[in-house]
């Protein structure tokens, strides 16, 4: 069982993005759960949102406190959360940003993979949210699957056009730029 916890922001679509990659491994004949956290949230607040993938059955149903991922969403919530609490050894670490993995210190995790993409600017060229507020969750997906191999990038992208809303085509293409353009 891989275990996943995402880090994002109130009205960055962390939730959506947990969901959507546990119905992508779903769609791949695995098992999954999906499930947010959620305490006073509200648009910027903190936000924390957890996936399991498994090809057994998952019989355990709590909080995830010892991932093997980390997906951050938004990049300034490194240091202001505990981030890396309870990463497993070698767990991965998917951030959405312009600085290149070299350029991260995880002191307290214990050799963390470091994976960078700029989902921002990809998600802006694409129309999805403004260049002050990026939406963000559909393109750090492509990352997700790249970093991992959990799942392909195809069913990400066939599960976007089935769970979001609109520009479900400009939200899966985004995707698909950071699978290609993940560094780490």
């Amino acid at each position: 069982m891989v275990e996943i916890r995402f880090h994002g922001r109130g009205g960055q679509g962390a939730v959506k993005a947990s969901d959507i990659l546990a119905m992508a491994a779903f769609k791949e004949g695995k098992e999954v759960q999906s499930f947010p956290f959620f305490g006073v949230e509200r648009r910027g607040a903190p936000v924390t949102a957890f996936t399991r993938i498994s090809d057994d059955k998952i019989r355990i149903h709590c909080y995830i406190y010892d991932p093997d991922v980390l997906v951050v969403l938004d990049p300034s919530l490194i240091g202001a959360v505990p981030l890396t609490d309870g990463l497993k050894p070698n767990g991965k670490i998917i951030i959405n940003t312009q600085r290149s993995p070299e350029e991260f210190d995880f002191p307290e995790a214990v050799n963390p993979q470091v994976f960078t993409v700029d989902c921002s600017t990809i998600a802006v060229k694409h129309g999805l949210g403004s260049p002050a507020a990026p939406i963000v969750n559909t393109a750090i997906l492509g990352a997700v699957a790249k970093a991992t191999g959990l799942v392909g990038v195809d069913s990400i992208a066939e599960s976007i056009m089935e769970k979001i809303p609109v520009k479900q085509e400009k939200n899966a293409e985004a995707a698909r730029e950071t699978f290609a353009k993940l560094v780490g």
